[in-house]
């Protein structure tokens, strides 16, 4: 272990430090309860020194200079003076900027209050971001999503999705709303942070059922088997078919597969685009694109099906009315599935080919259950330990905690259901309308194998997001980083 004597504001500190290992001064100083102001720093996250609110004065070897506290290296002997009239001078004037750009974020103008900052003597502006970038960092560094990013340079440097169109990337985690130092990543149209307070208000307004904690909103639950041939027990293609039939449905965003990507997804206007889709791919889509393309060519009755972070997303949209502002008259289903995780289908591809000598664009039937990855090919099964395949996770999934798309209208998947059916979870009048007359073959739910796998999840997901939620402690700001995330939270019961 190596120990640094240094001196701020006039008191000689020793500073431990892990061998191999250098803190900044900003971590000398929160160690010592030394207050340093930060807005675009986040103990996660490499230093970024863009805010420069943390400036500090060093000396060393008699010379005297500004620097950014939360990226300067410790030093042996090295004086920092936190507080010194340049010091100060400096946050003044960064907070008058900010003051003047965003005069509607409470933080930046407590801040500014806080540093005399009364008036600012620029022109006013209508922002909110204030280029920290703590939200494109975490969800490249930490998610590893980058729904997001830094893009354009100098007055139009800006954040936002490639072209500033809807993400596809985006799985609602909220991790950018949780670390954003304003209201900016919540401002923003075309991505989807999710809190654990919004989970509750789109479950008030668009699912109407029991409320229970683990499992969200439902009105029933049942283990059951269509007459068609599907994955488990083909209730999602039935449910499809039937809804085309009846004229509840004029079009379905699926997932198709693909022999380079695994999947991707389709827009089904007839049955036989809807039997051609069958069966589970454990592959992450993209649902915005076809959807939009079936709203734009006048199809106003669109189920979605999707994993958990695609019906958040959708679902996100319609609480921030995107859809019903451009087509009124649209009537969007989400049929939300199971899912544990999903797979990059390259490297899993390769992994099932070299443990089993497969192709795995040539399986009949690909399935996660009790633990283990199965696959069907030329009439025998194969199978691994789901364990085995943790390095071929999606990027995102480690920070999702939803396992039974509990924002859908009904969700569907194996988990708790006998061999040969689908666990249903019905959680709106609109999923009623779904499976009404649809004829199937029921059963009862195993609901403590559901309940014993949502736990997990959820606990994984706690798991990842601890080092985000421990850097807000103490945090002000408009109640976000109190607040939890999305996958993370539980409904008020």
């Amino acid at each position: 272990m190596t120990v640094f004597k240094i001196r701020i504001n006039g008191r000689e500190l020793e500073i431990a430090a892990r061998e191999g290992s250098v803190p900044t001064i900003l971590d000398a100083a929160n160690q010592s309860g030394i207050s340093i102001p930060t807005l675009c720093h986040h103990p996660a996250l490499e230093p970024y020194g863009s805010c420069r609110l943390c400036t500090v004065e060093v000396e060393k070897k008699g010379r005297k200079r500004f620097v950014t506290a939360c990226n300067y290296p410790l030093e042996e002997g090295l004086v920092v003076e936190t507080g010194s009239e340049g010091v100060l001078a400096i946050r003044r004037m960064i907070l008058e900027l900010l003051a003047a750009r965003c005069p509607g974020e409470r933080r930046i103008q407590d801040l500014a209050l806080e540093y005399g900052v009364t008036r600012p003597r620029f022109l006013l502006e209508d922002e909110s971001c204030i280029l920290c970038g703590l939200c494109h960092r975490v969800c490249s560094d930490l998610v590893s999503v980058s729904a997001i990013n830094a893009q354009n340079r100098g007055v139009l440097r800006d954040v936002d999705t490639p072209y500033g169109q809807l993400s596809e990337d985006c799985i609602a985690c909220g991790a950018c709303a949780l670390v954003c130092p304003t209201s900016s990543a919540r401002r923003r149209e075309n991505i989807y942070p999710l809190l654990a307070s919004d989970i509750s208000e789109l479950e008030s307004e668009f699912l109407d059922g029991t409320i229970d904690g683990d499992l969200g909103v439902f009105r029933r639950m049942f283990a059951g088997r269509s007459a068609i041939e599907g994955q488990d027990g083909g209730m999602v293609t039935a449910i499809l078919l039937r809804g085309m039939e009846v004229g509840l449905l004029d079009a379905a965003v699926v997932a198709s597969r693909d022999e380079i990507y695994g999947a991707t997804a389709i827009l089904a206007e007839d049955a036989d685009s809807i039997i051609e889709a069958r069966g589970t791919k454990y592959v992450r889509i993209s649902v915005v694109s076809p959807l939009l393309e079936a709203l734009h060519k006048g199809r106003k009755k669109i189920a979605v099906v999707g994993t958990p972070c695609q019906i958040r997303v959708v679902r996100c949209l319609q609480k921030a009315g995107y859809f019903a502002r451009r087509f009124p008259d649209a009537e969007i289903y989400l049929i939300g599935l199971f899912c544990f995780e999903s797979f990059d289908y390259v490297r899993l591809k390769s992994h099932i080919d070299r443990l089993f000598g497969l192709d795995l664009a040539k399986a009949g039937k690909v399935q996660i259950a009790r633990g283990k990855f199965f696959v069907q090919a030329e009439g025998r099964k194969y199978s691994c330990r789901v364990s085995e395949l943790g390095e071929l996770v999606r990027e995102g999934c480690d920070y999702c905690g939803d396992l039974v798309s509990r924002l859908a209208d009904v969700s569907i998947g194996s988990v708790g259901s006998p061999e040969g059916f689908s666990t249903v979870v019905v959680r709106s009048l609109r999923g009623e309308r779904l499976l009404e007359g649809l004829a199937f073959e029921r059963q009862e739910v195993r609901l403590e194998d559901i309940l014993k796998l949502a736990a997990m999840k959820k606990k994984n997901a706690e798991a990842n997001f601890a080092p985000i939620l421990a850097g807000l402690e103490g945090l002000g700001g408009d109640g976000l980083a109190s607040g939890n995330s999305a996958i993370c939270g539980r409904s008020p019961e």
